[in-house]
C-alpha cells in the first residue's frame, strides 16, 4: 500500500480465517520502506508525465515494489498464497471514467514468483462508480464493532452502516495539507501536532478552506491529489502566515469537517481512527473536543493505525480469490457490487 502522503511503502503479512461467525484476521508481520528522494520525486511528478513516461514508470515502480516484497518475504522465510497490491494512485478521475494506480502487478508477480492481485479500482469506475473508497468492504467484515471507521491519510475518509447498507466517502483533505505546510520548515510532518498546537487561528483561511465546493457535494464522492493541486494549493497562495498558524488552522479545518459529517449521521457513537493522522495528538484532541462526550474516539495499536489499509487490501485480495464481493456499490455509487482486482500469475 502506498498512499497520497508519499512517505513510503506499507507491507503487511496477514492471515484470514472464515468461520460461521464471520471473518477474523491476524497481522503476522509488518514492514515500512521509506521512499528516497528520487522515488518520491518520480511519484509526485507522475501526474505531469506524458504517456510514454507514465508507462515506463508503471513498470519500473512495479519492479521496485516486487523487489521490496521479495526482500520482506525472504526475511520472514514465508511463501504467502498471494500478494495484493494497491499500487500508488496517480490519476483518479472517475468523472472522466478512469483511475490509474502506478506499479504494474505483473512485475511484482515476476519478482516474487507469487500470484499477485492488483488494479482494484478500475472495474468499479467502469460500472459508473467512484472507484473509492474501497476499504469499507473490509471495515464491514472485520471492524463492524465500531460505529464509524475513520481513516486519516493524505485524504480522510469515513465508513459506517446506515439503514442496513455500508456507506463511505472521502470527507476531504487531511495529512496531504498538513505535510505540505510543514515543508518550508524542512519537516516531513508535524510530529504529534506540536507546531500546530503552538499556532493561532487564521479565521480568513479557515473560512476559505471550509468554503471549498467539494465539502458541499453529496456522497458518494471521492477525491485525490488533483483536487489538492487545483483547489487547495492556489487557495493557500492567498494567505501568508507563520507555519504554526497555518498548521493550527488546518487542524481546526480538518477536525471541523470530520465532526460535522459524523454528527450528521448519529448523535453518538464509537469512532475507530487509523492512518497517519491518528498519531497527530493535537488533531485527535481537537477532534474529540469538536465531537463532544457523546462520541468516543478509539485509537488501536500503532501497528493497526499504520497498517490497517495494507491489511484490508490484503483482505480484498483474499475475497477476490474466493470470488466474493469486495467493492460495495452502496459506497461507490456503481451500478452493482463487484468482485474486483486483476490476478497476475508469475
Amino acid at each position: 500500500m502506498s498512499g497520497t502522503s508519499l512517505d513510503g511503502l506499507d507491507m503487511a503479512l496477514c492471515e484470514f480465517t472464515e468461520s460461521q461467525h464471520g471473518w477474523s484476521y491476524r497481522i503476522l508481520k509488518t514492514d515500512f520502506r521509506g521512499y528516497d528522494e528520487a522515488i518520491r520525486g518520480e511519484l509526485h511528478n507522475a501526474i505531469y508525465a506524458n504517456g510514454e513516461e507514465l508507462l515506463q514508470l508503471h513498470e519500473s515502480y512495479g519492479w521496485w515494489l516486487g523487489k521490496q516484497a521479495r526482500d520482506f518475504l525472504n526475511g520472514e522465510g514465508v511463501q504467502p498464497d498471494a500478494i495484493a497490491s494497491h499500487g500508488h494512485t496517480v490519476h483518479h478521475r472517475p468523472d472522466k471514467g478512469f483511475t490509474f494506480q502506478l506499479g504494474a502487478p505483473r512485475q511484482i508477480a515476476i519478482a516474487t514468483g507469487i500470484r499477485t492481485i492488483g488494479d482494484f479500482r478500475s472495474l468499479d469506475v467502469a460500472l459508473g462508480g467512484q472507484g473509492a473508497p474501497l476499504v469499507p468492504a473490509g471495515d464491514q467484515l472485520l471492524f463492524n464493532q465500531y460505529d464509524f471507521c475513520l481513516n486519516l491519510g493524505g485524504i480522510c475518509n469515513i465508513s459506517f452502516d446506515l439503514h442496513g447498507e455500508r456507506i463511505a466517502y472521502d470527507i476531504g483533505i487531511s495529512n496531504m495539507l498538513l505535510n505540505h505546510l510543514c515543508s518550508p520548515e524542512g519537516l516531513p510532518y508535524d510530529s504529534e501536532g506540536s507546531l500546530a498546537r503552538k499556532g493561532r487561528l487564521n479565521p480568513s483561511l479557515l473560512k476559505a478552506l471550509d468554503g471549498l465546493p467539494f465539502y458541499a457535494k453529496p456522497f458518494p464522492k471521492s477525491t485525490g491529489y488533483e483536487w489538492f493541486r487545483d483547489a487547495i494549493l492556489p487557495l493557500l497562495d492567498r494567505f501568508e502566515d507563520q507555519t504554526e498558524n497555518l498548521l493550527h488552522t488546518a487542524v481546526q479545518h480538518i477536525a471541523g469537517q470530520i465532526s460535522r459529517q459524523i454528527q450528521k449521521i448519529a448523535n453518538k457513537g464509537s469512532v475507530l481512527v487509523t492512518g497517519g493522522g491518528a498519531l497527530n495528538t493535537y488533531l485527535m484532541e481537537v477532534l474529540q473536543e469538536r465531537l463532544g462526550p457523546a462520541y468516543n474516539i478509539e485509537l488501536p495499536s500503532k501497528e493497526l493505525i499504520s497498517f490497517k489499509e495494507a491489511l484490508i487490501f490484503a483482505f480484498l485480495g483474499a475475497l477476490r480469490l474466493r470470488g466474493r464481493t469486495n467493492v460495495l456499490a452502496s459506497v461507490t455509487g456503481a451500478t452493482r457490487d463487484s468482485c474486483s482486482g486483476v490476478v497476475f500469475e508469475p
